[in-house]
């Protein structure tokens, strides 16, 4: 047994044993919590977390609503890619965001449940597609303050598991965030082209110049974020840039009904382990 099945272990022990002490409830269903090995939430919640599986953009990976839309063509483009392509080379969103998971990002992301990065970074790896291959990963940068308020960067956290897994370094100081902007879920789309508009910059760019660069980040919304880490990126002459994110924000035209009938919304909990 490996230095860390044998810690995976020990903390599985650990949390049963606090569990028996403080009952924590699933953050999905709020059934009570055992021997789940992810925190925070039951197996049975965890493994209804599926992939996108539709076809999809071969740019930004936007899902279609029919499967027709790449039968004839399959290298056939997004109409948002069409009208204005973004800087990135190629984008990969690997989860819809959809309930469990949607709690779980928002857990780790908003109240500090910092124990999900590796269940989280699990799912990215356990979803990689074919043909990822890059020189550096970049995580998105926060801007000082709300780090400081954060007191860490998820898509740092997510980038390091990556690195590990992938092999490659990462590159945590080099794109920084110089704007103090408003956050993006609170706006529209043009609002956040102009929300983020010279918002990033880098520090070394010799050290940057020819790479091909994969940005990641926790959700995917409408791209914005990353098209403008790209564009500062793209400035400074690396070399193609890509772009990974966990989970997809998608129209409710696009999910089944069976995943809408089970969204049944819980109170978060403020204990887990």
């Amino acid at each position: 047994m490996s230095c860390e099945d044998t810690q995976g272990l020990l903390i599985g022990w650990c949390r049963q044993a606090v569990r028996f002490v403080l009952p924590v409830e699933c953050l999905a269903c709020g059934a009570a919590l055992t021997t789940d090995p992810v925190p925070f939430f039951c197996a049975m919640c965890w493994h209804t977390v599926r992939p996108l599986q539709q076809p999809a953009c071969v740019r930004c990976d936007q899902p279609f609503v029919s499967p027709a839309a790449t039968a004839y063509s399959p290298n056939h483009h997004c109409q948002d890619c069409q009208s204005r392509p973004p800087v990135f080379e190629r984008a990969w969103t690997l989860f819809p965001y959809l309930p469990p998971l949607q709690e779980a990002i928002c857990s780790f992301k908003y109240r500090g449940k910092h124990t999900l990065a590796k269940p989280l970074a699990r799912l990215m790896i356990s979803a990689l597609p074919q043909g990822i291959d890059a020189d550096v990963i970049i995580p998105v940068p926060l801007h000082p303050v709300r780090l400081r308020a954060r007191e860490f960067n998820q898509s740092l956290l997510l980038a390091d598991q990556l690195s590990r897994h992938l092999a490659k370094p990462v590159s945590a100081t080099n794109l920084i965030r110089t704007a103090a902007t408003d956050p993006q879920t609170t706006l529209s789309r043009q609002e956040r082209l102009r929300n983020l508009r010279n918002a990033f910059k880098i520090r070394r760019p010799q050290e940057l110049v020819g790479k091909r660069i994969l940005l990641v980040d926790d959700v995917y919304t409408t791209g914005t974020t990353l098209n403008e880490c790209a564009k500062t990126l793209r400035h400074a002459d690396t070399g193609p840039v890509y772009a990974l994110t966990l989970a997809r924000t998608i129209d409710t035209a696009l999910v089944p009904d069976r995943l809408l009938a089970e969204r049944a919304r819980e109170p978060l909990s403020s204990i887990g382990i």
